[in-house]
């Protein structure tokens, strides 16, 4: 599947997954021996964490298991190209396990689609790691993600807390690592072009009419004031200066 690719995108391609490897080493997310299961929800972050995690066993002194996840909400209607997927699993020498699940939206309530999907999601997520041995489940969230949720936590929780790049889980049983946690949402995009990931079959309706959206043009205002604060308020999260704060 993969494409010839010319200086300039071979050295970014190296750059990103640099980058990916020092988030990797400097949170200690994946030791000798691990077991990764990788959600993928079949956009560009997940599939570019995929090709990623699994590029990188070729380098490495280190061996590590990798298993891929999709999770197939039959009541929503977002779909990707199955077939496609399973092939790049092949590929790359990764276990693709497809669960089919819903998600009750009409039963959600006053909850979001997003939220109520999400979260059935991810509990499907949680029973296969734990079904399979898992001690890793590795998700696509990059720096962007972790910078709209830090202002949606501030802003409808009065809470300053965001999405860590390493999460102990189940009392150490199994964590929840983010290993494009340095990378922005540009650099993906970029990345997925020049690898050529395939877009979604059909796009979720729900898609940015939330509150993520509305946090995301409060980043885009603040960079236009700073070009750096996308950086900057990414970094804030680890300089809490406790003596001028209430």
């Amino acid at each position: 599947m993969q494409k010839k690719l010319g200086k300039k995108e071979q050295y970014f391609v190296q750059k990103v997954r640099q980058t990916a490897g020092k988030a990797i080493n400097s949170y200690k997310m994946i030791g000798d021996g691990e077991k990764v299961l990788i959600a993928v929800s079949g956009g560009k972050d997940s599939l570019a964490l995929l090709e990623i995690l699994s590029s990188r066993r070729k380098y490495l002194p280190i061996n590590y298991e990798l298993h891929a996840a999709h999770i197939i909400t039959e009541d929503v209607p977002y779909q990707i190209d199955v077939e496609w997927l399973q092939q790049f699993c092949d590929e790359l020498n990764v276990t693709l396990h497809l669960v089919t699940t819903r998600a009750n939206l009409e039963t959600a309530g006053k909850k979001k689609p997003c939220f109520a999907c999400s979260k059935n999601r991810r509990k499907e997520l949680f029973l296969l790691s734990d079904q399979l041995g898992m001690t890793r489940l590795a998700f696509g969230h990059h720096l962007d993600d972790a910078i709209e949720t830090l202002v949606m936590n501030m802003a409808q929780h009065a809470n300053i807390s965001s999405i860590p790049p390493s999460l102990s889980m189940f009392d150490g049983k199994i964590h929840a690592i983010r290993p494009l946690t340095l990378l922005t949402n540009a650099e993906m995009k970029q990345y997925a072009e020049i690898m050529g990931f395939p877009s979604l079959k059909q796009e979720c309706p729900y898609e940015d009419h939330t509150i993520r959206k509305k946090a995301r043009d409060i980043v885009e205002q603040m960079t236009k004031i700073n070009p750096k604060a996308r950086f900057n308020l990414f970094n804030s999260m680890g300089n809490i200066d406790m003596e001028y704060l209430p």
